[in-house]
Parts: structure tokens; C-alpha cells; sequence
């Protein structure tokens, strides 16, 4: 892998694995269309070089989630720590705590199990393409969705005011767990996590901001669990030759992930899923005549 192609990479998967377009479908298919033939072939294999390249950008995006929400992430642990003291969970932050776990453990078991063979025998761009046309369908389909009656009357029910959407604190366990579940789909190239995770959350009452923070906040354990499970990858010998390239691939992951919340955030604050869906239906169905 040359540097240059490292640092492709990860400004690909720093942006793409928070805009909800999904990183590891476009991943599969960029190397693919400019005839990257050695990252083609190692995504494909059981075990190579790109796994491990791909440790360092999983944890860079993590670190870059984790840095933004630093405040908030530091309520969060301090809310959960009081909850085992007092077996009582009694504001916002403690019941948020609890929500990112429940939504947490459908897809760690389940990425546990399944992720490294989903990822190997889906990593072909005519499977990813398919699935990103899916992707668009789901945004397109939960933005209709959320306008029916019944969303509107629970975001409306849970909202400080008639106009709002429904605060995040205000969740049932179950609808986290509903959200975790929904994420399980992004195992699948080309369906992306934060847009699943926010159709979910949409389609319990949560506004686009909080959907989107909801998203980020669960997908933060997730992505660094996920780099430090495969870290022996990077250390043993699928590493050699490619920790220079991991570095600088892994800077440029951290760089584009920290702005790409900033930018989503504001973006979710006015603004909807609709041009994400167009952009991943009309890709998908690119990519899908290019490589068929």
C-alpha cells in the first residue's frame, strides 16, 4: 500500500463512517473503480495487510468521536459509576448511560460473531453497490416514515415543547435496544451504521440532532472495541510493511471523522437524510452498472 492510497483511505472512511453513505461500501468500491487492484484483492482474503491498516483508522475515527464528545462522554461515565452506587438512575446523563449500553449489545454480540466473514464474502463491489442502493432506500423510506401520525404524536408527547422533537433522555430501553438492532445492518457493506442508527432513532420520535448524536455517541464503543479486538492484526505480521502508512492513514482518518461531526451536527439541526439518500441510490446504481 503507498502512502498515497493510505491517506485515500482514511479521508474516505474518517467521512464516510459518520455521513451516513457507509464507509465500508465505499471502501469496497473507490479501490475497485481507480483499479486498486492490491487493496481489492487483500479486502477479499481472510487475513492481509489491509485488516490490519484498517485497525488504525477504526481507532483514529473512534479517538476523533471520543474528542468531540469528550464533555459529554465524561457526564456519561461519571452518571454510570453513580447508578452502581445507588442502584437508581435519576438524571439525563445516568439514563443515557444505560441506553448507549442496551443499544450497544445486539450488535457487539453479533459483530462478535459474524463481522469478519460478512466482511470478506460481501467485499465485492457488485454486493456493496446493491446494499448502498438499500442504504438509500432505508433514508429514503424512514424520512416518509416519520411524517405519519403516530411518529409525530410520540415526538410531540416527549417533547419539551409542542413543536420539538422528543428528547433523547426520554427513551424506553426497548426503543434502544430497537436502535442497536438496527445497526446490525451496517455489518453489511454498503448499508451505512449512522444511518440506520438515526432512522431508528427517527422513527421513535427523536429529532435529526438527537437521532444524530444518539448515533455518533453509540457508535463510538463500537468502532474502538472493534480496533482494539483486531489490534494483534496490526501488531503481528499483517502489519509489516504498512505501520508507516497506518500512521498516516490513521491521521487523516482522525482529521476527516472530527470534521465530519462538526459538520453533521449543524447540518442535522435544520436539514434531513433526503440528499444522503439520493447520493447513496444514485451511486449504488453507478457502481452497480460499472461492475455488473
Amino acid at each position: 500500500m503507498s502512502y498515497l492510497q493510505a491517506i485515500v483511505i482514511g479521508l474516505l472512511q474518517g467521512v464516510t463512517e459518520l455521513f451516513p453513505i457507509s464507509s465500508l461500501g465505499h471502501s469496497v468500491i473507490l479501490p475497485a473503480f481507480l483499479g486498486w487492484d492490491n487493496i481489492t484483492n487483500a479486502q477479499r482474503a481472510p487475513e492481509s495487510f489491509y485488516l490490519a491498516f484498517l485497525v488504525g483508522l477504526h481507532v483514529a475515527t473512534a479517538l476523533a468521536l471520543l474528542f468531540y464528545f469528550r464533555a459529554t462522554w465524561r457526564r456519561i461515565i461519571v452518571g454510570f459509576f453513580h447508578t452502581l452506587r445507588t442502584r437508581k438512575i435519576e438524571t439525563p446523563d445516568e439514563r443515557l448511560s444505560w441506553l448507549l449500553i442496551v443499544a450497544t449489545i445486539p450488535t457487539g454480540i453479533i459483530g462478535l460473531l459474524f463481522e469478519h466473514s460478512l466482511r470478506t464474502l460481501f467485499a465485492k463491489p457488485t454486493a456493496a453497490a446493491l446494499f448502498l442502493i438499500v442504504n438509500g432506500l432505508i433514508l429514503f423510506g424512514g424520512e416518509r416514515v416519520r411524517r405519519r401520525a403516530e411518529i409525530r404524536k410520540l415526538a410531540i408527547s416527549h417533547a419539551t415543547n409542542p413543536e420539538g422533537g422528543r428528547r433523547l433522555d426520554t427513551l424506553e430501553f426497548r426503543e434502544a435496544g430497537f436502535v442497536g438492532i438496527a445497526q446490525i445492518l451496517a455489518l453489511f457493506a454498503g448499508i451505512s451504521r449512522s444511518g440506520v442508527t438515526m432512522v431508528a432513532g427517527l422513527l421513535r420520535g427523536l429529532d435529526h440532532e438527537d437521532a444524530a448524536r444518539f448515533s455518533f455517541l453509540l457508535a463510538t464503543p463500537i468502532i474502538l472495541a472493534a480496533g482494539i479486538y483486531k489490534l494483534p492484526d496490526l501488531i503481528g505480521p499483517n502489519g509489516d510493511g504498512v505501520r508507516g502508512q497506518v500512521v498516516v492513514g490513521s491521521l487523516a482518518a482522525g482529521l476527516a471523522a472530527y470534521a465530519a461531526v462538526r459538520f453533521l451536527l449543524r447540518w442535522f439541526e435544520t436539514r434531513t437524510l433526503m440528499p444522503f439518500a439520493i447520493y447513496s441510490f444514485v451511486v449504488g446504481l453507478l457502481a452497480l452498472i460499472r461492475f455488473a
